[in-house]
């Protein structure tokens, strides 16, 4: 049996390493690992912690200040909550995973389903979600005249969040059916999606273009349409909202391209490599399998971005977490006055899309 270049990658990796496993001949049998094994012992658990910690503390921020200050006053308001609770819950996945790379796959085959199946319930809720935000915005800004009334705006985006669980939870099924702690390698135990024998390498291609296509191809293709509409909108204001709205869309589509396009595009490549009946060399496979490692992680980092470029960069975010700072005994009153006061000389709409923009913050 020839041995698996890199073990313990969370998803759509471990289902490719077991398709590879059952199916040798895609791989050299004298390639040599170790390097990539040691690589990924180190980083994989150095790096999963920093997004851990960050991350936490960013979209529990989030959370908090939903919950006790600001609480869902729009549409805005619940897809911002609903995406800092699946980004925390993905977060919580992350420990298990950082485990997994630097040993071995060691929590059975109850908690690899739970595991494996909450990592991907809460990637495709993410994905989604942002999906929705782009909408939002569009409609906030470029279709400003035709929004419902608030309380109408609030029901249907709740609704929309519930059917967007929903719809991540049946897509995951075969996770948390068919996970399991699998132990047939050569020198570790791995969880993945372990699928019948009689199920064809379509079904499966199927599944990886399925997690494509939700996990990026969707959220990435609503960005650049509804922020290129939002942008020639706001390129039309002269007011001073425009520059700083401007600024925050680049920041979101960029970020968004920059930590989730290398990651998509190697398991692209992976998925095609399904049906080459070339063998890769060596160099061929190493080079993949520190892509997918420094990759992988990049992806990881935007849970981390998301409480900024969506949250924080709002004026009455900023203003709830001054107030966190002061209930924590971080900061006084009269601090908080003056800074709010500077904020409101600063950041004054103006008239026109400026007001759009800020009653809809980007």
């Amino acid at each position: 049996m020839a041995e698996i270049p890199v073990t313990g990658f969370p998803g759509i990796i471990d289902d490719y390493l077991y398709f590879l496993m059952i199916d040798p001949s895609l791989v050299s049998t004298s390639c040599e690992t170790s390097a990539i094994r040691n690589f990924g012992k180190i980083f994989m658990p150095c790096f999963y912690s920093v997004v851990f910690l960050t991350g936490l503390l960013g979209n529990a921020l989030v959370v908090v200040i939903y919950v006790y200050y600001e609480k869902l006053k729009t549409m805005t308001d619940v897809y911002m909550m609903n995406l800092a609770i699946a980004d925390l819950f993905f977060l919580c996945t992350l420990p298990f995973w950082a485990v997994d790379a630097y040993s071995e796959w060691i929590f059975g085959t109850v908690m690899c389903k739970l595991v494996n199946g909450a990592y991907t319930v809460n990637l495709y809720s993410c994905m989604l979600i942002l999906t929705c935000i782009s909408v939002n915005r569009y409609k906030s800004i470029v279709q400003a005249t035709k929004m419902l009334n608030n309380g109408k705006k609030i029901l249907h985006s709740k609704l929309v969040c519930v059917g967007i669980w929903v719809f991540a939870i049946i897509l995951t099924l075969p996770e948390f059916i068919l996970s399991k702690a699998y132990s047939g390698l050569p020198d570790k135990t791995i969880c993945t999606v372990v699928y019948p024998s009689d199920f064809s390498s379509f079904i499966k291609v199927g599944v990886y273009v399925t997690q494509l296509v939700v996990g990026f191809l969707i959220p990435f293709l609503a960005m650049i349409i509804c922020y290129s509409f939002i942008a020639k909108t706001l390129l039309q204001d002269k007011g001073f909202q425009k520059q700083k709205s401007l600024k925050i869309i680049i920041a979101v589509v960029v970020a968004f391209v920059i930590c989730e396009l290398p990651f998509n595009i190697i398991l692209l490549m992976q998925t095609l490599q399904i049906f080459n009946e070339e063998i890769p060399s060596c160099e061929y496979k190493a080079n993949v399998d520190y892509a997918i490692i420094v990759t992988e992680s990049l992806a990881y980092l935007h849970c981390c971005l998301n409480p900024i470029l969506y949250v924080f960069l709002g004026v009455k975010f900023r203003n709830s977490f001054l107030k966190i700072l002061k209930d924590c005994g971080c900061i006084s009153q009269k601090q908080i006055a003056g800074l709010l006061k500077t904020e409101c000389e600063t950041s004054r709409p103006v008239s026109g899309i400026s007001e759009t923009t800020s009653i809809h913050p980007l």
